[in-house]
């Protein structure tokens, strides 16, 4: 394997999510090599170091904010290297959750390719991906214009 292949873990008790993950990454410069449960991710991420783990919310043992949590306390004592963390959503107030447990990057399901892809790149590369799908529009209420700093409310 050369230097330059990169190896992207893929959790989900999910087939037809891990399937549809694989079949967006994969590539001649891709390994992907996929688990079924978040204490799998642990200890793939203790033995074989991945570029990118990308961990599925909603796994029956051990969900993808327990994954990340779980990461980042082993990372904090120097059990294991920083490994960049993709978190796939179910819902836009999941968001939350993913910011606090400290993972690079989200998606909100249902996935498309080229935002995965898009993601994919910006974690691999170092950097970091917020998902705005589905984000609410503000609204004003009552009608009245955004307060300007530092003007009054009228009454």
């Amino acid at each position: 394997m050369s230097a330059s292949v990169q190896t992207i873990l893929v959790a989900s008790d999910a087939p037809t999510l891990r399937r549809e993950v694989e079949a967006v990454i994969s590539g001649p410069d891709v390994e992907v090599d996929t688990v079924t449960s978040g204490p799998e991710v642990v200890t793939f991420v203790a033995e074989e170091a991945p570029d990118l783990v990308i961990v599925d919310m909603q796994m029956g043992n051990m969900g993808g904010m327990a994954v990340c949590l779980e990461l980042r306390l082993q990372e904090s004592y120097d059990a294991m290297d920083h490994v960049p963390v993709l978190m796939l959503l179910d819902r836009r107030p999941d968001v939350f959750l993913a910011r606090r447990s400290g993972a690079e990057g989200w998606l909100v399901k249902p996935l498309d390719p080229l935002r995965l892809r898009r993601a994919v790149r910006a974690l691999v590369d170092g950097g970091t991906f917020a998902d705005d799908s589905f984000t609410p529009v503000p609204v004003l209420v009552g009608g009245a214009p955004p307060l300007q700093a530092g003007s009054e409310p009228t009454t």
